[in-house]
């Protein structure tokens, strides 16, 4: 599956529409950035099941502010529209593809659960 390139427009769309979207914030000047896109887009052929998608910081930067992004790249991964990960940096594919399947083994009810205890003891 071929990566999405994620705007103001479609950003919430993609994010409410899909239960697993991954997605890497990046600028073309960044040397990291272009290093890591190839192993973006492998892993994205070997995930039919998640979405990949990229926010180029630069055209992109409302959607860069409102997730804080200070450093790039950042992978950012949303299951059922929660952000289970967010972390600066590239990683080799290896670990890439290890994060996603520990991604993928979460289960969401506890996660769910754990925010919810999380809000009831900070209020």
């Amino acid at each position: 599956m071929a990566t999405l390139e994620l705007n103001k427009d479609n950003f919430q769309q993609v994010i409410n529409d899909n239960a697993n979207v991954i997605i890497d914030f990046w600028a073309p000047w960044c040397a990291p950035c272009r290093g890591f896109a190839p192993t973006f887009e492998a892993t994205s052929e070997k995930q039919p099941g998640i979405v990949f998608a990229k926010v180029n910081t630069e055209e992109q930067q409302e959607i860069a502010g409102a997730f804080n992004i200070r450093s790039i790249p950042t992978l950012m991964f949303f299951r059922d529209q929660i952000i289970i990960y967010s972390e600066a940096g590239a990683l080799p594919a290896s670990a890439f593809e290890q994060l996603i399947e520990q991604a993928m083994a979460l289960d969401m009810d506890t996660v769910r659960a754990e925010i919810a205890a999380g809000q009831a003891g900070s209020s």
